[in-house]
């Protein structure tokens, strides 16, 4: 199995889990940076999507930012309604637990405005062990390429 659909349980997520990063919605003065960001790093899809999260009233996208530099992101309800992702951390603050803080703040939102599971798409197998861990995500079996047909 190369890439597959995940299912995450939401009530069961701690709403108060501690962070040791901040992790809030963007400001307004900060989505043309985060495009550009996730523009720069990742695929135009993933850009179209942070495009498509910022067009929502409140964003359903949050970011994690070090003195104003934007170190990571994740949204939800943008390939799909449900649907946790696009997520990205920059490259030295992996292993550091930012990807995690990104995770938990989206699912325990996603909770919060009523969704009782989330579906993390098209993850790739070396990534599923992530979200095992942090998430206590399943692998949905025969997902592939679920929404993600051309």
């Amino acid at each position: 199995m190369k890439n597959a659909d995940m299912l995450v349980k939401l009530y069961n997520l701690d709403s108060m889990v501690q962070a040791d990063f901040e992790v809030r919605r963007p400001r307004k003065s900060e989505f043309l940076a985060l495009v550009d960001w996730v523009g720069a790093r990742y695929s135009d899809t993933w850009r179209a999507e942070v495009e498509h999260a910022l067009k929502i009233s409140p964003p359903t996208c949050f970011i994690a930012t070090e003195y104003s530099k934007i170190t990571g992101f994740c949204c939800y309800d943008t390939s799909a309604l449900g649907f946790c992702g696009p997520i990205g951390v920059d490259v030295a603050y992996y292993g550091k637990g930012l990807g995690k803080a990104l995770l938990l703040k989206t699912l325990i939102e996603m909770k919060q405005v009523g969704y009782g599971y989330a579906v993390i798409g098209w993850v790739r197998q070396d990534n599923f062990g992530f979200f095992q861990k942090v998430a206590g995500a399943t692998v949905i079996e025969d997902s592939f390429p679920g929404i993600y047909t051309a």
